[in-house]
C-alpha cells in the first residue's frame, strides 16, 4: 500500500535529467538546421523550403513551367477576395471595394472627399454621343452612381482603408513597368496605373469597341456586344498584345504576339465595360434613348491573343469573375475560347470555371494546317486532350462549342459539315453528361486576297446538314463588322 510515494520519489528524481535530454534534442536539432541551410547556400540546392504566398504555390502547381517573371504583383481586380481582405485589413473593407469595381467605378477618386470626381467619366459621356453623333450636350448629364452601390454605399472606405489601398496601387502600377516610371501620382487610380480608355467607336447596331491604352504602354481592343431583346451585353476580352497562332483569317493572327496581359490587365477591360454601359444608361435616361447598353451579363475571351498561351493569367482573371463576391458572374456565362496549341491546353483552361470553346475551323487535318499554320498536333490527338478535359469537369461545365469560321470556297463543303457531324458526336460519346454545340462565323473581311464572306444560303445549308445529323448548330449575327469590332478583325486600329 506504499507503493505511490516509491513513484513519486523516481518521478522527482528523473525530472531534471529528461529535461536535459530534452534540451540537448532540441539544441542538437536547430544545429542540424543551420548546417543544412548553410550546405545548401553552398552548394546551390535547398533542403528547407521557403515560404511562398498560397496563390503562387496554386499557380506554380498548375503551370510547373512558370518562372518567377512570369508571377505578376496582384492589384485590386486580379488579387482573390482573401487576399485583398488581408491586403486591405478587413473583408467589410473588401466588399466596399468590390460594390465600386463591379460598377465600373474607381474606389480611389470615389470615396476621397478632396477628389471623388472621375475625370474620365465626362470623356466617355463625350466620345459616345460624338460616336453616335447625338446633338445632346454633355453636361446635361447626371452621372449617379450611390443607385449601383447597394447596400454599403455609405459604409465608406477610413483614413487607413485608402492608403492600405493606394500601397496596392502603387505596387501594380510600378510591377506592369509603366511607360512612364519616372511619374508621381498624387492619387493612384486604376487609369494610371492599369489602364485607360483611349478611344471608342460604336456601330450602328450600338456594338461599341473599346481601344484601352495600358499604363506599360501597349494597346489593347474589347468589345461590348448589347443584346436589348435579352436585356444584357456581352463583353468579348482580350488575353495578349497580339497572338502567335497566325491563323490566317484573323486580324490579330497577322500581329503576331507582342504581349501577354496580366490577370488586372484582363480584368480592366471589364471593369471599363461595365464603366461604359452605367454612363451610357445614364444618357438613355437624360432623353437620348435612341442606344443604350444593357448591363454585361456575359463575358467571351474570344478577343486578341490565345488564352492557353497566357493560362496563368487567364485561369486566375476567369476565378475573379466567377466570384460571387468579385464580379459575380455565372460559370456557364464565361466562355474561353481557344485553338487548341496541344492536347494539354483544353486541362489547363478547363481549370477556370467557365464554359470551353475549341476554335477548331476544319476537321481535316491537312485543311487545318492551312488555316492555322502554328497547328503542331492532329485533331484526334487535341480531340483526345478535350475529351480528358471534359471527364474532369463537373456536368454543368460539359457543355462546349466547336468554333468554325466559315469562308466561302474553303472550309463550308457539304464533307466538312459531315466531319464536324462526326467529331461532335465522338466527343458526346466519349463524355458522358456532355453537350456539343456547333458554332458558325462567317468569314469577316480583312482584306485577305482570296478569303471571302460565303452567301447566306450557303451557310444556312450549311447549318442544316450539321442540325439534320442530330448536333446543334448556331450561326453567329455579325456585329459590328463596319467597325472592325467583328470576330477576327480586332487589330488594335484607332481608325475613325
Amino acid at each position: 500500500g506504499n507503493w505511490l510515494p516509491y513513484w513519486q520519489l523516481a518521478i522527482t528524481i528523473a525530472s531534471p535529467r529528461l529535461i536535459m535530454l530534452f534540451n540537448v534534442a532540441a539544441c542538437s536539432s536547430l544545429t542540424l538546421l543551420v548546417l543544412l541551410q548553410c550546405w545548401s547556400l553552398l552548394f546551390g540546392f535547398c533542403l528547407i523550403p521557403s515560404y511562398q504566398p498560397s496563390h503562387q504555390n496554386r499557380a506554380r502547381a498548375l503551370f510547373s513551367s512558370t518562372s518567377e517573371d512570369d508571377v505578376h504583383c496582384y492589384g485590386p481586380l486580379s488579387s482573390t477576395f482573401n487576399e485583398l481582405s488581408d491586403e486591405m485589413g478587413g473583408s467589410g473593407r473588401a466588399a466596399v471595394i468590390w460594390d465600386c469595381l463591379r460598377a465600373g467605378i474607381d474606389p480611389n477618386l470615389y470615396y476621397r472627399s478632396d477628389s471623388g470626381i472621375d475625370s474620365s467619366d465626362k470623356a466617355i459621356i463625350e466620345s459616345w454621343l460624338e460616336a453616335m453623333s447625338a446633338d445632346f450636350d454633355a453636361n446635361d448629364i447626371a452621372l449617379s452612381k450611390n443607385d449601383v452601390l447597394g447596400k454599403r454605399k455609405d459604409q465608406g472606405l477610413g483614413a487607413d482603408a485608402l492608403m492600405r489601398l493606394q500601397k496596392l496601387m502603387k505596387q501594380c502600377r510600378s510591377s506592369g513597368t509603366c511607360a512612364d516610371d519616372s511619374a508621381t501620382e498624387s492619387i493612384y487610380t486604376i487609369e494610371n496605373s492599369i489602364g485607360s480608355i483611349s478611344h471608342i467607336k460604336v456601330s450602328a447596331d450600338g456594338t461599341t469597341k473599346l481601344l484601352l491604352r495600358l499604363s506599360r504602354g501597349f494597346e489593347v481592343e474589347s468589345v461590348i456586344i448589347p443584346w436589348l431583346d435579352k436585356g444584357f451585353s456581352t463583353v468579348c476580352v482580350s488575353s495578349q498584345v497580339g497572338c502567335a497562332q497566325a491563323c490566317r483569317f484573323c486580324a490579330t493572327g497577322k500581329m503576331g504576339k507582342m504581349s501577354d496581359l496580366t490577370a488586372e490587365e484582363i480584368l480592366c477591360q471589364i471593369y471599363f465595360a461595365n464603366k461604359v454601359c452605367r454612363i451610357v444608361s445614364s444618357i438613355a435616361a437624360a432623353g437620348d434613348s435612341s442606344t443604350t447598353l444593357p448591363p454585361c451579363d456575359n463575358v467571351v475571351l474570344m478577343g486578341m491573343g490565345e488564352p492557353a498561351d497566357n493560362a496563368l493569367a487567364v485561369v486566375r482573371a476567369v476565378s475573379t469573375m466567377a466570384d460571387r463576391r468579385m464580379f459575380s458572374l455565372a460559370q456557364s456565362k464565361i466562355t474561353v475560347s481557344t485553338v487548341g496549341p496541344k492536347p494539354s491546353s483544353f486541362t489547363t483552361l478547363g481549370s477556370s470555371p467557365a464554359a470551353l470553346a475549341w476554335s477548331v475551323h476544319a476537321v481535316d487535318d491537312s485543311l487545318r494546317k492551312e488555316l492555322v499554320p502554328t497547328t503542331k498536333f492532329s485533331m484526334e490527338e487535341l480531340k483526345d486532350g478535350l475529351v480528358e478535359a471534359l471527364k474532369s469537369r463537373s456536368k454543368k461545365l460539359r457543355r462546349t462549342m466547336l468554333e468554325v469560321a466559315l469562308i466561302d470556297g474553303v472550309n463550308d463543303s457539304d464533307q466538312d459539315a459531315k466531319l464536324l457531324i462526326s467529331l461532335a458526336q465522338s466527343i458526346m460519346a466519349d463524355v458522358e453528361g456532355s453537350k456539343v454545340v456547333v458554332n458558325l462565323i462567317p468569314f469577316n473581311d480583312i482584306g485577305h486576297p482570296k478569303y471571302r464572306t460565303p452567301s447566306e444560303e450557303n451557310v444556312l445549308g450549311f447549318q442544316k446538314i450539321i442540325t439534320d445529323g442530330g448536333v446543334l448548330c448556331y450561326v453567329r449575327t455579325t456585329r459590328g463588322d463596319e467597325e472592325n469590332a467583328a470576330c477576327g478583325q480586332l487589330a488594335t486600329s484607332r481608325s475613325k
